[in-house]
C-alpha cells in the first residue's frame, strides 16, 4: 500500500493497451484524490480520473473494478498514511497524556493536508467496508490510540472502558476537524484572536484526561 505523502511514479507512454505509468494505480489514485478535492465525492467520476490521470476510460475499472474499488484504495492509502503519523506522533514521548495530545494534532493535520482521502475514509456507502485489506489498514490506524489509552488506564489504575475512552478523544478530534472554521470565526466574531489549533487539542486533551480520571 502506497502512503498518502507518497508521490506516484511519473511519466506516461504509449503501450499496446493504450497509456502506460510507471505505477499506473497509484497515479490513478492520485488523480482520484484531485477530484475528490475539488469537486467533492459527489462529484466523482471514472471518465474524470482516467482523463487526469492521461489514460483510456477503462484503465480504473480494469485496476479497481469499479468506482467503490478505487475509492476503497483511496480510503485505504488514507489509513496508512494516518497510521504512519500516528506512530511517529508518539515516538516522541513515553507519557501517554503527551501521547493523546500528539495524535491529536496528528490526526487534525492529516485532516487538513489530505482532505481527499478524509472525505472517504470514514464514509459506508461509497467505499467497501468488507474489503480485507480496508479493515487491516483502518484497524492499525485505530490500535495507535487504543494502545495509547490502554497505556493511560494501566499507568492511573483507572476503573474505565479503553474503547469508550479511545471513542472520545477520536470523537473530539474529528469534531475538531469539522468545527475549527467555526470556532475561529466565533472568536473572532468576539473581538477575540482565533485560537491555534493544535493549542485547542492540547486544552481539550487536559479537559477530557482530567474529566476520565474523576469519572474512573
Amino acid at each position: 500500500m502506497t502512503s498518502a505523502t507518497t508521490a506516484p511514479t511519473s511519466g506516461t507512454g504509449k503501450s499496446g493497451d493504450g497509456y502506460h505509468h510507471g505505477d499506473l494505480p497509484n497515479a490513478l489514485r492520485r488523480a482520484a484524490v484531485e477530484v475528490i478535492e475539488e469537486r467533492g465525492a459527489g462529484g466523482f467520476s471514472l471518465r474524470e480520473v482516467a482523463r487526469r490521470a492521461g489514460v483510456s476510460h477503462t484503465a480504473p475499472a480494469h485496476h479497481f473494478g469499479d468506482m467503490k474499488g478505487l475509492l476503497t484504495s483511496v480510503a485505504e492509502e488514507g489509513f496508512a498514511a494516518l497510521h504512519i503519523a500516528s506512530e511517529a506522533a508518539i515516538s516522541t514521548t513515553d507519557d501517554p497524556v503527551e501521547q493523546l495530545t500528539a495524535l491529536g494534532q496528528a490526526y487534525v493535520r492529516m485532516a487538513t493536508t489530505n482532505r481527499g482521502h478524509c472525505e472517504v475514509m470514514f464514509r459506508t456507502d461509497i467505499v467497501d467496508t468488507d474489503d480485507p485489506e480496508l479493515q487491516s489498514c483502518g484497524l492499525e490506524a485505530y490500535d495507535v490510540l487504543h494502545r495509547v489509552v490502554q497505556q493511560m488506564i494501566d499507568d492511573e489504575h483507572l476503573s474505565t472502558d479503553v474503547d469508550e475512552v479511545a471513542w472520545l478523544c477520536w470523537s473530539t478530534m474529528q469534531g475538531l476537524v469539522q468545527l475549527a472554521p467555526k470556532i475561529s470565526l466565533i472568536a473572532q466574531l468576539r473581538g477575540g484572536e482565533a485560537p491555534e489549533v493544535d493549542e485547542l487539542i492540547a486544552r481539550f486533551t487536559t479537559l477530557m484526561v482530567d474529566g476520565i480520571r474523576n469519572a474512573a
